[in-house]
């Protein structure tokens, strides 16, 4: 198969899109007292650390994106963080991170290989240049990260924590056709030829 790390990054972004949904929805369960709650993490409840999360699928997005269009660095890539929290619920969350994951996936979707090697700068203060791959790996490690200590807070609630790591194995499809559906995917659009 051509552009095997191309698809494996593809699969990576649906992965993070499938496990974003799967802990939103049991967040929505919660009542926006327990969404809000001060608990022990390192942001202080889940609604601040989905909202961190998000706002950094922004501001790396940003990046990715207009490199590949071929548009210069955000000048002032620092206003994806003018708003720490800037979704107050989870249903807006929720949405809002739905239209970063696809956003994503389309982006990864559209790479080949060769793409994966191509710098991308950000205008930090002292200006980050790095491949498109260090930059989309470092992003899905970032959101297992903070989805993690979502999960863990989630365990201090009335809201079991859902499953997020039966995604890969082709003998767990399973475990994840009901997500599949309600977002609209296949298991040929994650692992199909592209």
């Amino acid at each position: 198969m051509n552009n095997m790390l191309a698809q494996y990054i593809t699969s990576q972004a649906y992965n993070n899109a499938w496990a974003n949904h799967r802990l939103l929805k049991a967040c929505a369960q919660l009542a926006e007292a327990e969404f809000q709650a001060t608990r022990v993490s390192f942001f202080p409840t889940i609604q601040s650390t989905l909202n961190h999360i998000l706002t950094c699928d922004w501001f790396y997005l940003d990046a990715l994106e207009r490199e590949l269009r071929g548009d210069v660095p955000h000048p002032d890539c620092y206003t994806f963080f003018a708003q720490d929290e800037p979704c107050t619920d989870c249903a807006t969350l929720q949405a809002q991170q739905q239209a970063s994951d696809a956003r994503l996936i389309a982006h990864c979707r559209s790479l080949c290989d060769a793409d994966l090697a191509r710098p991308v700068t950000i205008l930090r203060d002292t200006p980050q240049t790095d491949t498109r791959l260090r930059l989309l790996a470092h992003l899905f490690q970032h959101q297992i990260h903070h989805r993690g200590q979502v999960h863990a807070m989630l365990a201090g609630t009335r809201i079991a924590p859902p499953q997020l790591d039966e995604f890969f194995c082709a003998g767990e499809a399973d475990e994840r056709a009901q997500d599949f559906a309600e977002l609209g995917w296949t298991e040929n659009d994650v692992w199909g030829q592209r």
